[in-house]
């Protein structure tokens, strides 16, 4: 069932800063009319002392000009900032909401790439490039619309220049974004693999595979040195070719100017003759008509890779399997009501799930677990036993069917309140960059060091040195054994003494028989009093439970009532 896919908000121009910036361009109009008046002035004989005035006119105005640009800017960046971080937030709500249980989520290492690094480069492409292209579609037509009283044939040859530019710039910015896609989906995927390989170093190391892990990252950043110097040289090519269309421009300008004014051309004017002043101001102009086109060109990589970031972001806010609940508000049940309680039944009625285009994993299966049992449930590996769990946690959706826990229907207005009754253990317990007392707290309110030190020695932990309350931890809980991590997940469990509905997930796989009885007996101590459902292959460890179930041969007897049924 997939959800709903997350609206990303657009970026809206600071219409004060836009205005700003483009009043900002603007003002060279009058700076070049005071310059071009000042010469041909002093070519009708006036003393330089006439000079002075336009002179401090130009200068009050470059003056007006910086600061309007520097404000503008100012105020572009702090409306960009804010924006990527509400798209952040957005897009970190939107990886909430979905299932950790998802096969389409997104690796961590790809989503922290993504969200920190790539989405930078939409800060340079709303600052620079929204402006520029804002400033390209009002400074030409106002250039043009003075230009054009004086002389039409400069008008027009600023005017035949003008459109070339944008339309070379468009064919190279298409391959400009596709390449700058393709290198950040490239580095993306090494910062992935980066991070899968550090966090399984120690496996790495034992299996004698760094050297292989190395020769593959190589390979893996080489390929994204190609892309970048690809994603380089469009960006150069863009380059090349405004320059080379602005400056053909100009010169053509500055030759019908030259050649007027020493009167080889007599036409292209209106009929009169055009003067020094005249020209000189439409020379001037005429590198200010192609300097919003400059502009674009210089941020046409901005582009690009602003584009390439946004698009990444709305990937990773695209529609996926949901978690339930995740809309609302976790309830807050008092750990005196759940006290009382008598542990929860749980019961599967007419179950029905599937991973998003793949065959169902359950069609109507049922199962019921009494009040304070402990049920082992047994199959081959992909039979659903983890699935099964999950869809009991409410971590992910069933499609059809009820799944009751205490007699309360799980929706997803009850999954938070069921929740405060659950503790899970999942096969490959996570360990923070943290202290073992925040490994084992989980930022759980109320509980203190006493706490702590009960439940590392209910879970034998008690005199492993590193699984000391205040050893630091690395991410991967590097220094501690595969046994110790799960020792260190029953201590989480261990801590949530009110939870009366424990979700375990093979909990000793890969452990050797006397860690595996250890961490069985510490379960079974835990559990005693309460509803525990547990998903293993261990026959010794499903030999200590109340009652075995075999997933695939209940999906199996469902199958087969649905064909008699047909």
């Amino acid at each position: 069932m997939p959800t709903t896919p997350l609206s990303l908000p657009r970026f809206i121009l600071p219409r004060a800063a836009s205005l700003a910036q483009g009043g900002a361009a603007l003002l060279w109009l009058p700076q070049a009319a005071l310059l071009a008046w000042a010469v041909q002035a002093m070519l009708d004989g006036a003393v330089w002392r006439a000079s002075l005035l336009p002179a401090a006119g130009v200068l009050l105005l470059g003056v007006l000009r910086a600061g309007c640009e520097a404000w503008g800017a100012r105020r572009m960046y702090g409306a960009a900032r804010e924006h990527l971080s509400t798209l952040r937030a957005q897009v970190a709500l939107a990886l909430a909401r979905r299932s950790p249980l998802d096969r389409q989520r997104a690796q961590s290492g790809q989503a922290a790439s993504v969200i920190a690094e790539q989405a930078e480069a939409i800060v340079p492409y709303l600052v620079r490039y929204k402006p520029a292209r804002w400033k390209v579609m009002l400074v030409p037509l106002v250039i043009l619309a003075v230009v054009a009283p004086l002389s039409w044939i400069a008008a027009l040859i600023l005017l035949i220049a003008a459109p070339l530019i944008p339309l070379f710039m468009a064919l190279v910015g298409m391959g400009a974004q596709a390449a700058s896609r393709a290198q950040m989906v490239e580095m993306g995927s090494m910062n992935a693999f980066l991070l899968d390989r550090l966090r399984g170093l120690a496996t790495l190391r034992a299996l004698d595979a760094v050297d292989a892990t190395a020769e593959r990252l190589d390979e893996s950043s080489q390929s994204v040195r190609r892309r970048t110097m690809v994603v380089l040289r469009i960006a150069f090519l863009s380059s090349a070719v405004l320059e080379l269309f602005s400056a053909l421009g100009v010169a053509m300008v500055a030759a019908f100017i030259g050649f007027s004014l020493l009167g080889s051309i007599n036409f292209g004017t209106w009929g009169r003759e055009l003067s020094l002043g005249q020209g000189l101001f439409i020379l001037l102009l005429a590198p200010a008509f192609f300097e919003p086109l400059r502009e674009l060109a210089a941020v046409w990589h901005d582009k690009a890779a602003g584009e390439a970031g946004l698009a990444g972001l709305h990937d990773l806010a695209a529609d996926g399997v949901p978690l339930p609940g995740a809309e609302l508000l976790p309830a807050v049940v008092s750990a005196a009501a759940m006290a009382v309680a008598p542990p929860p039944a749980v019961e599967l009625h007419q179950l029905r799930f599937a991973h998003p285009g793949e065959a169902p994993v359950f069609d109507r299966f049922d199962l019921r677990v009494r009040a304070g049992e402990h049920v082992a449930l047994l199959g081959a590996s992909g039979a659903g036993k983890t699935t099964l769990l999950s869809l009991v946690a409410g971590l992910l959706p069933a499609s059809g069917g009820d799944i009751r826990i205490g007699g309360v229907r799980l929706t997803d207005s009850t999954v938070n309140t069921l929740r405060q009754r659950m503790a899970w253990m999942g096969q490959r317990p996570h360990v923070f960059a943290a202290s073992v007392s925040q490994n084992v707290t989980l930022g759980r309110v109320g509980a203190n060091a006493a706490h702590v030190t009960q439940a590392l020695h209910l879970a034998e932990l008690a005199a492993v040195a590193q699984a000391q309350p205040a050893v630091m931890l690395s991410d991967g809980g590097q220094g501690l054994s595969g046994g110790e991590a799960v020792r260190l997940a029953l201590a989480r469990v261990a801590l949530h003494p009110h939870a009366d509905l424990l979700l375990v997930d093979e909990p000793t796989a890969h452990l050797d028989s006397a860690t595996a009885a250890r961490v069985t007996d510490a379960l079974l101590e835990l559990a005693k009093g309460k509803t525990m459902i547990v998903a293993t292959h261990d026959p010794v460890l499903a030999g200590r439970l109340q009652r075995t179930v075999q997933v695939d041969a209940q999906v199996q007897v469902q199958k087969q009532k649905e064909e008699a049924r047909a």
